[in-house]
């Protein structure tokens, strides 16, 4: 027994550095450094979405039933309601192509913003969109839609396709990555996450990586979804266009740490293997 007891203790030690525990994977633990107000509220920290290059936006005007916004902008789209009402459309559609990426009725129909940062829209002109809210954008184009027509007659609708939003992880986690869409105003990491199945054990929760595209580049941030305080982030709060890096625990990448027994198991079988190595060996 004493002969076997230094191999107990190493498959012992093994066992416990390598198993999964409860703060490896419980999300918003208590926190000491959490910001809360005097209510006792975690403040929001929601970040103004700005628009970039290249980004593509929806913009529906509708006018009253007498005006007819089609004389301004594209006919193509143009489609009149059931009282005579005008709405000229220069997106329309939420098709997503499976496994292609994007909307392809959104991509060949939506404003494109171009290399200098600008929409052009028929009938108005070239608008300045690059580093700007959407309601700074849809402010302007009301102004200048209302030199054509009566003020209060129409109104102007600009949007994105949603928050769209991408998740990378490892094999683990396959039926988690892929390009994501919510159509909601405000979207939580959590809520990102919950929505499309939540983490398996092998994520590494305290490292989550976010790619933000900014007007002026790429930011790049860490988010501990072990730690509650990560409410405080505005990187907590998911972009349009943000890319969410899921990293793999090293000692997953090992075989280790999936689960208690599939440690042990994958414990015995390096003590055994080595084992069997030694005596061949020292029988030649």
């Amino acid at each position: 027994m004493k002969k076997n007891y230094p191999y107990f203790l190493i498959i012992l030690s093994l066992i416990l550095h390598s198993c999964v525990s409860t703060k490896d994977v419980r999300y918003l633990q208590p926190s000491e450094t959490l910001v809360i107000n005097e209510e006792g509220l975690v403040p929001y920290n929601v970040p103004v979405y700005r628009v970039t290059k290249n980004d593509i936006l929806t913009l529906n005007v509708l006018t009253t039933p007498k005006g007819d916004a089609a004389q301004f902008y594209s006919a193509l789209n143009t489609s009149a309601s059931a009282d005579g009402g005008g709405v000229a459309q220069n997106a329309v559609g939420n098709n997503v192509q499976g496994g292609q990426g994007g909307n392809s009725i959104f991509y060949f129909n939506g404003l494109k913003v171009d290399s200098k940062g600008d929409i052009n829209i028929m009938g108005i002109g070239y608008v300045k969109a690059e580093g700007r809210t959407l309601e700074e954008i849809t402010q302007e184009i009301q102004q200048r839609v209302n030199e054509n027509f009566v003020e209060g007659k129409s109104e102007v609708r600009l949007n994105t396709d949603g928050i769209t939003y991408y998740i990378l992880g490892d094999v683990e986690s396959v039926g988690l990555s892929g390009e994501k869409k919510a159509h909601k105003n405000t979207l939580t990491l959590t809520e990102a996450l919950a929505i499309n199945g939540g983490l398996n054990r092998t994520v590494d929760r305290t490292n989550i990586i976010i790619h933000r595209k900014l007007p002026e580049g790429i930011k790049i941030a860490k988010i501990d979804l072990t730690r509650e305080d990560a409410m405080n982030s505005p990187y907590y709060w998911v972009q349009n266009g943000d890319e969410i890096l899921l990293n793999t625990r090293a000692k997953n990448l090992n075989g280790f740490g999936k689960d208690p027994i599939q440690t042990l198991t994958t414990g015995v079988s390096v003590i055994t293997t080595a084992l069997s190595i030694y005596l061949i060996l020292t029988r030649l």
